[in-house]
């Protein structure tokens, strides 16, 4: 693959994260100069048998022409990306695609106090949009969540970038031990909050929505369905939104939280669970070419 390189998108940089989570900076000049905050790329990790995977794009550097990705191993394309070393390349990085992010503050609209919450690798997607609010003029508080403190991604990120830092622990091994609803209701309680940002698992941004809702605060969400082709012609990516059908890769992927049909994308996001399965126990067992994901 390396020899072949020059034709590919390169990685330039890999991290490992956490025990699953990974960064990886891949070269991709036009994406990094053309994408706004909210927009993702579509990936193949191989030009044979690669399979088209959506990933927020969560950092871009205009300049050294590469944009940053970040992604959870936990199925078979995802494990071959993991595998990858920087010097190796990927088939296909097809971008940016989706609609950008709405930033309050910016074309003339008043800048106001945003509360943005990050749900497990949801803070990677979240990591530009906080940027852009912040370059608008915004006030942000930000509510990073996760399982335990080993899984947090980005922190340090999203501390440089802050007015206010929430950490939530499932098992309260860092910050405050609870779910991300807590401090949110907290603060649309205390008022103030002019719009909030939730980007993470379906039941948490679900959840989110709720908590919001009795304040009357504008939620927006970012969905990650089932998608292939990433231009609105396949429909794998269809959701129901104030009752329309909308597709998440044209119309999205931000939505009003509000106006999401949760139990429906929910039930659509497991219909391929028993195929998924297969597809990560086959590549396990053959070791996806034999190489160990690592990562410094």
């Amino acid at each position: 693959m390396k020899e072949n390189a020059i034709l590919m998108h390169r990685i330039l940089a890999k991290k490992r994260l956490s025990e699953n989570v990974f960064r990886m900076e891949v070269e991709a000049p036009l994406i990094a100069r053309g994408r706004a905050a909210g927009q993702f790329v579509i990936v193949m990790a191989d030009a044979e048998f690669g399979e088209r995977v959506p990933l927020t794009i969560a950092d871009a550097d205009a300049e050294k022409g590469s944009v940053t990705l970040v992604f959870q191993a936990v199925g078979a394309t995802t494990m071959k990306l993991a595998r990858l070393e920087p010097g190796d390349a990927l088939a296909a990085v097809a971008g940016p695609l989706g609609r950008p992010t709405s930033i309050r503050g910016a074309n003339g609209e008043p800048a106001g106090r945003v509360a943005c919450v990050g749900g497990g690798i949801g803070v990677a997607p979240l990591h530009p949009i906080v940027q852009a609010l912040k370059r608008a003029g915004n006030r942000v508080t930000v509510v990073m969540g996760a399982r335990t403190r080993d899984l947090f991604v980005m922190e340090d990120e999203m501390r440089a970038l802050a007015d206010e830092l929430i950490l939530v622990t499932d098992d309260g091994s860092s910050g405050r031990k609870g779910l991300v609803t807590e401090p949110l209701k907290e603060l649309c309680a205390a008022g103030g909050v002019d719009e909030v940002i939730a980007i993470g698992p379906p039941v948490m941004m679900k959840f989110c929505a709720l908590a919001t809702k009795p304040f009357g605060v504008k939620t927006t969400v970012s969905l990650n369905t089932i998608m292939i082709d990433g231009t609105g012609m396949c429909g794998g990516c269809r959701v129901t939104v104030g009752g329309e059908t909308k597709f998440v890769c044209v119309d999205g992927p931000e939505f009003d939280g509000h106006a999401v049909d949760w139990d429906q994308m929910m039930q659509r996001l497991s219909t391929f669970k028993p195929l998924e399965a297969l597809a990560r126990d086959h590549a396990c067992r053959i070791g996806l070419g034999g190489r160990p994901a690592t990562g410094v």
